[in-house]
C-alpha cells in the first residue's frame, strides 16, 4: 500500500477531527470523573445523584471511599476530581490549608442550613443536658465518652482540641472514634437501655428521624451555628472539563431531598443509586436546573439523554 501523501494525510486528519464533536474533543481525559466519599450517608446520596446524571451524559463516575484528610490531599495532587462533602465550618482547618491558598477549588455551594455538633437522645435532654457545659457535671453517667466518627474527620479533630484544651471541663473525657454506622449502632444500643450517651449528630441524615435527639448548644466556636456544604474540585478541573464543571456548578440539593434518599436506603434497603434514580424519577422538574447549559459528552442535548435513563 502506498504511503499517504502529506497533503492527503493532513486532509484526513482534518476531516477526522471535524467528525469528532467539539465538546468531546475539548474534554479529552474527562471521560471518568473521580469522586470521593468519606463513608457518610449524605455524601453517598449526593454522589449517587451526580453519578446518575454523569452516566446519562456519557461519562463514568468512579467513587473511592477515603478519609477526609486523604480526600483533600487527593484533590491537591490531582488523584481526586470532585468532592461534594466540604462541610463548613466543620472543615475550616482543611479549607485554610488547601482551599484558601488555591491548591483546591471550592466550586459551588450545594446545600444550606446544616447542623453538625454534639447531640443527645431526648431522655438525656430532658435530664437537663442542653449545652456543652452541661456534660461534665454528669460525667459519670456518660462514662466520660464522646462518640465521634471516622478517624481524621474534622469534627473529631475539633473534639480532640476541646479535650486537649479542657474546654467545657471536658479534659478528662475520651473521644471514641469509629465509622458513622458503628457510632450510630452504639447510640442505638444506649437508647434501648436508656443509658446516657453523647455523639456527633448532623442534618441532613436519617438519624434525625430514627432517633429522638437534640443538638447541644455552646459548641459554636468549633462547629458553628448552622452551616453549608460545598463542592470542591482539583485545581483547574472546571476549566479542563467545562461541561462537567457546569453540571457541578448547577448541582444543589435540599435537606428534604437528601433525607428522602437516605431514608429509602435505610428503610427499604435500596442502594444509593436506586434511591437516587427513584427520587429523580418522582421529581423530574429538578433536571432542568441541574442540566441548564450542560451537554452530553458528545455534544447532544442533555435533558433527553438523562430522561432516557429514568
Amino acid at each position: 500500500m502506498q504511503k499517504l501523501s502529506t497533503s492527503m494525510a493532513v486532509a484526513w486528519l482534518t476531516l477526522g477531527s471535524a467528525a469528532i464533536p467539539a465538546l468531546a474533543w475539548a474534554e479529552q481525559g474527562c471521560e471518568t470523573v473521580k469522586m470521593a466519599d468519606p463513608g457518610w450517608s449524605d455524601i453517598a446520596a449526593t454522589n449517587a445523584i451526580a453519578g446518575f446524571l454523569l452516566e446519562g451524559l456519557g461519562y463514568k463516575a468512579k467513587v473511592d471511599t477515603l478519609a477526609v484528610p486523604i480526600i483533600f490531599g487527593g484533590l491537591k495532587d490531582g488523584q481526586v476530581d470532585v468532592f461534594l462533602g466540604n462541610w463548613m465550618p466543620a472543615q475550616q482547618g482543611f479549607y485554610d490549608k488547601f482551599v484558601a491558598n488555591g491548591e483546591v477549588t471550592q466550586l459551588a455551594k450545594n446545600l444550606d442550613g446544616t447542623e453538625f455538633t454534639l447531640a443527645v437522645p431526648d431522655y438525656v435532654w430532658d435530664a437537663g443536658v442542653h449545652d456543652f457545659n452541661d456534660l461534665n457535671p454528669q460525667a459519670d453517667k456518660f462514662d466520660r465518652k464522646l462518640y465521634g466518627i471516622g478517624s481524621g474527620a474534622p469534627a473529631n479533630l475539633s473534639l480532640q482540641e476541646i479535650i486537649k484544651n479542657n474546654e467545657f471541663d471536658l479534659g478528662q473525657w475520651k473521644l471514641i472514634e469509629s465509622s458513622e454506622q458503628a457510632m450510630l449502632a452504639e447510640v442505638s444500643r444506649a437508647v434501648k437501655r436508656q443509658k446516657f450517651v453523647v455523639f456527633l449528630g448532623w442534618t441532613p441524615h436519617p438519624m434525625n428521624v430514627q432517633l429522638k435527639m437534640h443538638y447541644l448548644k455552646g459548641g459554636e466556636k468549633y462547629f458553628g451555628d448552622t452551616g453549608s456544604v460545598y463542592t470542591l474540585t482539583r485545581k483547574g478541573y472546571a476549566q479542563a472539563c467545562p461541561n462537567v464543571g457546569k453540571l457541578l456548578t448547577n448541582l444543589s440539593f435540599t435537606q428534604d431531598l437528601e433525607n428522602s434518599i437516605m431514608a429509602e436506603v435505610a428503610n427499604k434497603k435500596l442502594s444509593n443509586a436506586e434511591a437516587a434514580k427513584a427520587w429523580i424519577k418522582a421529581n423530574p422538574a429538578v433536571l432542568e436546573k441541574w442540566l441548564d447549559g450542560v451537554k452530553t459528552r458528545d455534544g447532544k442535548e442533555a435533558l433527553p439523554a438523562v430522561q432516557a435513563r429514568m
